[in-house]
């Protein structure tokens, strides 16, 4: 038999059944080896994920769908990283997923297309499109569209009434907006105007299959707005990975991620506080979902149709919506009456009822306009019927109303019943409807597709098509002839099924189950809906669900047109998409009768704005539920500034219409009064309709649309707008009287007592008793008005009243828009009035009667010319003659203090040439020659000056001016700037422009609109020697300038004048004393605050004056600014001590209490004085010796009295004490071997006289006496001098030399002598016995001795040589240049200070501390500083409070006054309170002058002792907080003593208070400071206090109360919220450093706190720089104190223990503590509770727990 032959079809088989089952090998290999992500595509090759290392947030998800592993992670070609957390996806897209871009065009400049093709990846749901058609254009300048379809194949598009009637108006080149990414395809939109990326989808693939697409994109910043339609919790979204279903839905909005009624793929997008905001609508009607995330980003899933996006840019949020609203259609202005209020409910149950309802609350004189019927007035619920059993007299209902001036709507939903009427009559609306085949049908396009609704079995019209919309129109006409009424409200029309699909159920098929179905409601796409593939006109269900009520809207308004014709009439509906708006409003839906439902209506509100759908509200009361009334009531008042104000209740419900809660009820008071308010300010409203629909601004506005500068704004939704100028802040939740409520940043004056409000920019607390909502007008509004009356019909026919509330700059403006309220297109077709009103310099006007059509003008003035004057003759003995010889004006004036002689406005320079660069600007300036100068032959004019204004950084500029010429002096003192200035328009908060003519600066606060310094003032002058700038303030509060004795801590701007030049001169008033600090903190009305620095140190002065302005002169350099821009008072400081140095970190040891004496005969007196300190047991660290120790006062020369010093210091340090010796700057020149001057005079340290002149040694006279001479003491001081006192050089601590020499000194005084830990350097302002040189003959040019301009300083007439060296002394700066003293003689205490500071580091090889008399800016990078020879007066002791918070200011935090005085004798009382306000100065030193008695705490009796040991026993218990301030501030700039308006700027009241302090955030302190106080008045901030000494709660917040204040008491409390560190406290810190750590937990009202520790060695040199601390921070939380460590590098012998916690405001028993320690053991403690004080301790000391190893406790209340 031969063999057989297989036919060609046979072999075929074979070969394919041979390759089916070698990749069915592979598959199988592959699944049992696992091998992670290579997968085969159709192509065969390895598809290898490609996983970026991107940020969590960035992360785009590529499992949405349940059920997601590794393995199927994988099968996705995607990227799987699992986390401890699920909202971070674990599967995540690969960079190899998506479209590349093949071809692109650009037909023309606006537009561009591209081709797309699919990168080879793996498949998420399958059916990928694999060439895709891009194309972009720019529509207008401000809106791009970008489209994204099938290449191939015509997708679903959504057929949009308005959008498709839009002509296109491009001006823009679309490349100056878009950038497409070639591989993978990516898109980036970017803001033209600074390039600043918005829409960014390069973090993620593009998706488009055939029913699953997705895009992400990157946005730049969290602030978004929109989406919807959901119940938000919040207005601003949470963007931790959110999911949002979008898909139209009959569901209840009860809180949760729920898809609601209407469809809004729409968010606005605020970029920063510039205001510049964009939106993104995407159209696309398909079932969808929207991720938010943190990046922050988006991400869009939807199931159908094609990726249309519209980005639409604004400088503003409110242009964003009205860009927005242009696109899709701009909102209906509704009839006048709809404003009014109305009534509903569902099931009246008869018409009488209703009748009943309507009756009584007439009766009450509510005003109330429109009465509706729900679905209970149909028979058995059919449309187009009524009950003529029930609602006989339905027919004649209208005109019952129309009696009374009201209006009757009706409902009617989509759903058309299958069954007969009553008595089996045939229901010919359906029958009409099935003969023109008006119904949705099932998937045969022929069968109607059956449903249930209310009558029961339905159908479902089918508005897309035309045969439908006429029946509609039909039936509707017909059933208007049958029923008047005046408008309508349409429901149920998401569509709603009461079957899941239809009667008969779905079919299986991908529509009813696609692929992928979005995060809808039970996640069923049929669900309470119909099938999805049911046919309409417009396409499959499945595609146009989302437009079934956008298109029943558009039928009815076509039959509402037929049936009313000319009139306007009203539509509600609940199924909304976007531009809905232009023809109907909207209710937030079935809400319920709570809390939580009357708070998620003002968000609803506020998206509905955005979504251009501005007639919204939501169902007054709760629509399900019985309303308690206070909750009805609070919901009556909120509601009447809804702007579709209705009370609707659900069936089986109490009624809570009004009056049914019983007439003369708080709640119809209550109710009327502010309905009463509505239609006052109903032609407020309905203007604002008009502007909606005119230009799309928004009615109901979120505060942040008028505030966006302010961040505080961007998270408000329980308060809202209307428009502009009405703000509306209701009660929401039970029980509440007082509330909490934000105040943007305007002038705002109670809408019922016309009062303006203080505050601005802060939260307060409004008290709103159960009758009162906050209501206020903002200042710059005129508001129409008409008195109000029960409907509009009465009201319209009022006269027109206007409010008119003046802004800061006593201005306002406003509008009317007015027509006949009820007609169709007025505004097209003219048929209006349209007011604008304008008000310059007026009252606040109420209830003034206009007419309309007449024109008003009313004109008032306010005028106070004379403080606008800037003084011309600032020295004393101005006449007219020389006035006018200065070219100034001169006119006489009877305000006190006014200058007679002024400049004139032009007096000054103006500009000639500018250049401008991304970083600043520079400009040329030119002397106006036209007024006669100001200069002399000795000091020229500099006619030509050049101007630099450099963007330091975002909240740092400088303007510098100087003589492009001449080489002039600048101040050699180093600044931090960064290194690359600010280039980035945006990030700046500020704005700086100049003016020309005068020339003059203007820095303008962006946020705030605020001109912060404005120098465009006449009168600036600048010559070789005085040198003069004025500038307007933005307000009258200013604080700092020094050194000098100020009397209140705000400037007083009554034309004050303050003089700086470094003085030997104790404090006094308006007298220059020992440093010079010209800067300033500037408090704005908004309540931000900056700070401005002028970089002179040339003798100076400051003059302020009420307009309010500012002048600076000043005898040399150049004008060199620096302004920081906060903007909070404590930013200022941190950003002003970043620029000129962060303050040193003082030793711990140095937080101890010290004393001090000038006069101690001998060492005996110290050593007695030691003894007598420790047997009374007061905490005590350190002791000084004043300049007697020395030999003659000779610096490094010990006295033959104090010999036994060395030793007594060495015993004292052994007991952990500590030693301060002074040493003062002048070195004798008359000894025969002293090594200091020798060795100095070798090196050439000394300053001498210019070589022209002489090459002698500029000699002085200071203490150091003569050799061998005995001082008579009895003699006048001035013959003292004379005889007694030596020469003395001084040495220039410029040089490098000098520094070498004055470290030798110091360090032979330390090795060969005495042993000290810290030095005091005085007398270097530098201080002289004689005025300029010895025998008073200055060398050189006597007018640089005595300036023709003398500042405002003590002794002026004597020159500024008086007590100091001559002016024409030369010094050395480091870099070798030669500088006169007149210019750095103020530099001369900050150059001393470094050397001193680096001598004490080297030679004790510990920090120590060093404190300086005479200071300068950055000096407190080195030093300390005390406030001077003070006096012993009681004045002395508040004005130490100025003086240090001043220096807080200055970046000077370890600051002090001398305790109880320096000169005179301190009585016993002054003392004691002295004692106790000393206790908490920084820097807490008793010191004493020569020739008085004793005033240390051992020096008056038992009872003074005890009080002093009381009180710095607190100190010493506090010192680890202390010393943590004190860390902040050398690392962030933080002041440790603290203004109290630093921390609550917000109220008003702290900004004038100096007599109280806080240490940092947390410790309040109110000092007793006059004689005989029992009581002492103090300011309570609005937070919690607890009674340091009683741990309780005062109870008292935001005013002024009485203190007791015992003379052995400081009251000091401690502020809720906080957590203190503290240790027992000790004889020293040396000993109290030991014991365990203690913490004081004190609660906020919300039961949380938080603080921070820091520790280190102590004395350790830059232990933070070298990371050798421990950082730990602490946080009470749900009764549980954790402590976290930030950072531990401690050394092993500086650990703690945790010892005491002490718990404040704990109101409930605590019977169980838990700790758990590092390793997870719980250790049980046993709590101390005091149910008086509500305090619960914790000692956790025995178990030994250690603080830089973390813990938690946890307590736990009895049952």
């Amino acid at each position: 038999m031969g063999r057989r032959r297989f036919s060609g079809l046979e072999v075929i088989l074979m070969v394919i059944f041979a390759l089916m089952f070698a990749i069915a090998i592979a598959l199988l290999v592959l699944f049992v080896t696992g091998v992670p992500g290579t997968i085969k595509d159709e192509t065969t090759e390895v598809f290898v994920p490609q996983c970026p290392n991107i940020a969590l947030a960035e992360r785009v998800d590529c499992f949405p769908d349940a059920g997601a592993s590794k393995r199927r992670c994988q099968e996705r070609g995607c990227c799987w990283q699992p986390l401890d957390e699920r909202n971070v996806p674990w599967c995540f897209f690969s960079t190899n997923h998506g479209y590349i871009v093949e071809s692109v065009e650009q037909p023309d400049p606006y537009v561009m297309k591209a081709h797309l093709k699919r990168m080879t990846s793996p498949s998420l749901f399958g059916a990928d499109i694999q060439e895709l058609s891009f194309q972009a254009e720019m529509q207008s300048s401000n809106r791009l569209r970008f489209k994204i379809s099938d290449a191939h194949m015509q997708r679903f598009e959504v057929p949009h009434e308005h959008v498709n009637s839009l002509s296109k108006h491009p001006t823009t080149p679309i490349n100056n907006t878009l950038e497409i990414t070639h591989k993978p395809f990516g898109l980036v939109v970017r803001r033209k105007e600074n390039n600043k990326v918005l829409f960014d989808t390069r973090m993620g693939p593009l998706v488009f299959a055939d029913q699953f697409l997705q895009l992400s994109a990157k946005l730049p910043s969290d602030n978004i707005y929109g989406l919807g339609e959901h119940v938000h919790r919040q207005f601003r979204h949470d963007i931790n990975w959110k999911t949002w279903p979008i898909f139209t839905r009959d569901a209840f909005p009860n809180g949760g991620t729920h898809n609601l009624y209407g469809h809004y793929p729409f968010f606005l997008c605020l970029e920063d506080t510039s205001g510049k905001s964009f939106g993104v609508f995407l159209m696309n009607s398909n079932a969808m979902e929207v991720t938010l995330q943190p990046a922050p980003a988006v991400t869009y899933r939807t199931i159908g149709g094609i990726l249309d996006f519209y980005v639409l840019f604004g400088d503003t949020p409110e242009q964003v919506v009205q860009e927005f609203l242009e696109l899709i259609g701009r909102p209906v202005i509704p009839p006048y009456w709809s404003l009014g209020f109305q009534l509903s409910r569902w099931d009246y149950g008869s018409l009488s009822e209703v009748k009943k309802t309507v009756e009584r609350n007439r009766e009450v004189n509510l005003p109330y306009e429109i009465q509706y019927t729900d679905i209970d007035y149909m028979e058995d619920k059919k449309d187009f019927t009524y009950d003529k059993v029930k609602f006989s007299e339905l027919p004649q209902f209208a005109d019952y109303l129309h009696e009374k001036g009201q209006k009757y709507i009706l409902i009617l939903d989509p759903a058309i019943a299958t069954s007969t009427r009553v008595g089996g009559a045939p229901y010919e609306s359906f029958d009409r409807g099935t003969e023109k085949k008006a119904w949705v049908t099932e998937k045969d396009g022929n069968t109607p597709l059956l449903g249930e609704v209310w009558p029961g079995e339905t159908v479902f019209p089918d508005y897309t098509s035309q045969n439908c919309i006429d029946w509609w129109v039909d039936e509707y006409e017909r059933f208007s002839r049958k029923i008047k009424h005046d408008a309508l409200w349409i429901d149920m029309n998401e569509v709603a099924n009461f079957k899941k699909g239809s009667t008969k159920g779905c079919d299986d098929n991908n529509l009813n189950y696609p692929p992928y179905t979005p995060k809808i409601i039970d996640e069923v796409m049929y669900s309470k809906t119909l099938c999805m593939d049911a046919k309409q006109a417009w396409g499959n269900h499945y595609d146009v669900h989302s437009l079934y009520g956008y298109s029943m809207v558009l039928a009815t308004e076509k039959a509402l047109q037929r049936v009313f014709g000319g009139n306007r009439t009203l539509m509600l509906t609940r199924s909304s998409f976007p531009g809905v708006g232009k023809y109907s409003g909207h209710w937030l839906g079935d809400n319920a009768a709570n809390w939580n439902d009357i708070k998620w209506a003002i968000p609803g509100m506020l998206e509905f704005g955005l979504f251009g759908i501005p007639y919204i509200g939501a169902d007054i009361c709760g629509f399900f539920d019985d309303s308690s009334e206070e909750l009805c009531r609070r919901w009556m008042q909120v509601g009447a500034f809804y702007p579709f104000s209705r009370n609707h209740n659900a069936q089986g419900y109490k009624p809570q219409d009004p009056a049914a809660y019983g007439a003369g009820s708080l709640l119809v008071e209550s109710s009327k009064h502010y309905l009463r308010i509505r239609y006052t300010l109903l032609p407020y409203l309905y203007t604002l309709f008009f502007k909606a629909s005119t230009t799309g601004e928004t009615v109901v506005r979120p505060l942040m649309h008028e505030f966006y500068s302010d961040k505080a704004t961007w998270d408000v939704d329980r308060q809202f707008l209307w428009g502009k100028h009405l703000l509306i802040t209701p009660v929401l939740d039970p029980g509440v009287v007082m509330l909490d409520a934000y105040i943007p940043d305007a002038l705002w004056y109670d809408y019922e007592t016309m009062k303006p409000l203080a505050e601005r920019r802060q939260k307060i607390k409004l008290h709103l008793p159960g009758d009162k909502l906050g209501l206020h007008i903002r200042g710059g509004a005129v508001l129409p008005t008409q008195k109000a009356a029960v409907t509009t019909t009465y009201s319209r026919r009022n006269p027109m009243g206007l409010i008119i509330a003046l802004d800061d700059k006593a201005q306002a403006a406003g509008e009317l828009f007015w027509d006949d309220g009820d007609s169709r297109d007025t505004v097209k077709k003219g048929n209006y009035i349209h007011y604008k009103f304008t008000v310059l310099h007026v009252l606040f006007i109420r209830r003034l009667s206009l007419t309309l059509g007449e024109t008003y003008l009313v004109r008032w003035e306010v005028v106070q010319e004379e403080y606008q004057r800037v003084d011309c003759h600032p020295e004393e003995h101005a006449d007219e003659a020389k006035c006018k010889g200065r070219g100034c004006i001169w006119k006489t004036s009877n305000i006190d203090r006014v200058p007679w002689c002024y400049y004139p406005k032009d007096y000054g320079y103006h500009v000639r040439l500018n250049e401008g660069t991304m970083s600043g600007f520079w400009v040329e300036i030119i002397r106006n020659k036209r007024y006669q100068s100001r200069a002399h032959s000795e000091s020229r004019d500099i006619d030509i000056l050049h101007v630099q204004v450099t963007y330091h950084s975002s909240s740092m500029l400088q303007f510098k001016i100087w003589d492009p010429a001449t080489d002039r002096y600048e101040v050699p003192v180093p600044l931090s700037v960064p290194t690359v200035p600010n280039t980035n328009e945006d990030e700046r908060l500020y704005k700086v422009l100049y003016k020309s003519d005068p020339f003059g600066i203007q820095v303008i606060r962006k946020s705030t609109g605020t001109t912060i310094w404005d120098s465009a003032v006449p009168g600036f002058t600048f010559t070789d020697m005085f040198i003069q700038v004025s500038t307007r303030l933005s307000s009258k509060y200013i604080y700092g300038f020094g050194e000098t004795e100020h009397s209140t801590y705000k400037h007083d701007l009554n034309y004050h004048t303050w003089g700086m030049f470094a003085k030997d001169q104790p404090p006094g008033y308006k007298m220059n004393c020992y440093g010079v600090h010209p800067f300033y903190m500037g408090l704005e009305t908004t309540t931000d605050a900056h700070g401005v620095l002028l970089l002179n140190s040339n003798a100076m002065d400051v003059t302020f004056q009420p307009m309010p302005a500012l002048t600076y002169r000043t005898v040399g350099g150049i004008l060199d600014f620096y302004m920081v821009l906060g903007p909070t008072p404590e930013n200022v400081v941190q950003q002003y001590t970043a620029l000129i140095g962060r303050p040193v970190l003082p030793a711990y040891w140095s937080l101890g209490f010290q004393l001090c004496r000038y006069g101690y005969a001998n060492d005996k007196e110290i050593a007695d004085l030691y003894t007598q300190m420790r047997a009374a047991g007061i905490p005590y660290d350190v002791q000084y010796a004043d300049i007697d120790y020395m030999k003659q006062q000779l610096d490094f020369v010990l006295d033959p009295e104090f010999a036994g010093l060395p030793s007594l210091v060495n015993d004292m340090r052994k007991e952990g004490m500590r030693f301060i010796f002074i040493l003062d700057p002048a070195i004798s020149g008359n000894e025969t071997n002293y090594p200091a001057y020798d060795r100095g005079k070798a090196a050439d340290v000394f300053i001498k006289w210019p070589k022209k002149l002489s090459d002698d040694i500029v000699w002085g006279k200071v203490w150091p006496d003569y050799p061998n001479v005995a001082v008579n003491e009895s003699l006048d001081w001035d013959t003292q001098v004379e005889l007694y006192r030596a020469y003395t050089a001084f040495p220039d601590f410029f040089r490098n030399a000098t520094a070498k020499w004055w470290h030798q000194e110091i360090m032979d005084f330390y090795q060969t002598t005495i042993k000290f830990d810290g030095l005091w350097i005085d007398m270097n302002e530098p201080a002289s016995f004689v005025h300029g040189t010895v025998g008073g003959q200055c060398l050189g040019d006597p007018l640089l001795e005595k300036p023709l301009y003398m500042p405002f300083l003590e002794s002026k007439h004597l020159g500024l040589n008086h007590k100091t060296l001559c002016m024409n002394s030369e010094q050395i700066l480091s870099d070798g240049t030669p500088v006169r003293h007149y210019d750095v003689h103020s530099l001369y205490g900050w150059s001393h200070t470094k050397p001193t500071y680096d001598a004490l580091l080297n030679v004790t090889g510990r920090r120590g501390i060093v404190v300086t008399r005479s200071t300068y800016p950055s000096s407190g990078k080195w030093a300390g500083h005390w406030l001077g020879d003070n006096n012993a007066s009681w004045d002395q002791l508040y004005k130490s409070i100025i003086g240090m918070m001043e220096f807080s200011l200055f970046g000077i935090p370890y600051t002090g006054a001398d305790i109880c005085g320096f000169f005179n004798t301190a009585k016993y009382e002054m003392c004691l309170r002295w004692m106790q306000l000393g206790a908490f100065y920084p820097y807490s030193r008793n010191h004493n002058g020569k020739g008085n008695p004793r005033q240390d705490p051992v020096a008056w009796n038992s009872t003074f002792a005890e009080a002093s040991r009381k009180v710095l026993n607190i100190r010493y218990t506090l010192l680890p907080y202390l010393y943590t301030l004190m860390y902040e501030a050398h690392t962030e700039g933080n002041t440790v003593v603290r203004p109290l308006l630093h921390e609550f700027t917000k109220e008003r009241t702290t900004w004038d208070i100096h007599k109280q302090f806080l240490w940092g955030p947390a410790l309040l302190i109110t000092p007793a400071l006059d004689p005989g106080a029992t009581q002492v008045e103090a300011y309570v901030p609005d937070a919690r206090w607890y009674d340091y000494h009683t741990a309780k709660d005062v109870k008292v917040r935001g005013k002024k109360v009485w203190m007791n204040t015992p003379m052995d008491h400081i009251n000091l409390h401690i502020r809720g919220g906080y957590i203190l560190p503290w240790q027992k406290p000790e004889n020293t810190t040396y000993y109290s450093r030991k014991n365990p750590l203690g913490l004081i937990v004190a609660l906020s009202d919300n039961g949380t706190a938080q603080g921070l520790f820091f520790w280190d060695d102590g004395d350790g040199i830059d232990t933070v720089e070298k990371r050798q601390y421990l950082l730990t921070s602490y946080a009470v939380k749900s009764n549980t104190l954790s402590g976290r460590i930030l950072h531990s590098g401690l050394f092993e012998a500086d650990h703690l223990i945790l010892g005491i916690v002490k718990v404040w405001g704990i109101s409930t028993t605590i019977t169980e503590v838990t700790l758990t320690d590092v390793t997870e053991t719980v250790h049980p403690l046993t709590p101390q509770y005091n149910a008086d004080a509500q305090e619960l301790i914790i000692d956790a000391t025995a178990i030994s727990v250690r603080v830089d190893q973390g813990f938690t406790i946890t307590w736990r209340a009895s049952v």
